[in-house]
């Protein structure tokens, strides 16, 4: 009952809204109400320099921070605390994925 109300009343005012339902058909964005294909075009070749410009500076600013050394800090001390183990794993007396000399 309500949909025939809906229908009923847009087919009433229909005539009314013709002229603007036109002109909202035509222009779908607002941004392409002008379609300037020479601006588009420029707009288009900057946004790809830009683009490439990013992409080399990127790679060269990565390149330079991976060749740089990076420091090697010694070896922790082995606290006796730090693997407190009451019961063996399944797996045998080390972790997972220890390999200790012994084996």
């Amino acid at each position: 009952m309500a949909m025939t109300r809906g229908n009923l009343k847009s087919a009433l005012q229909s005539p009314v809204r013709n002229h603007r339902a036109a002109d909202l058909i035509k222009r779908s964005f607002s941004s392409s109400a002008h379609h300037d294909t020479a601006y588009e075009a420029k707009e288009s070749d900057k946004w790809e320099k830009i683009t490439y410009l990013g992409i080399v500076s990127c790679s060269a600013l990565a390149f330079w921070n991976l060749s740089k050394g990076h420091p090697h800090f010694d070896e922790p001390p082995a606290y006796p605390y730090m693997h407190i183990r009451n019961k063996e794993f399944p797996w045998g007396p080390d972790g997972l994925f220890e390999v200790k000399e012994h084996h």
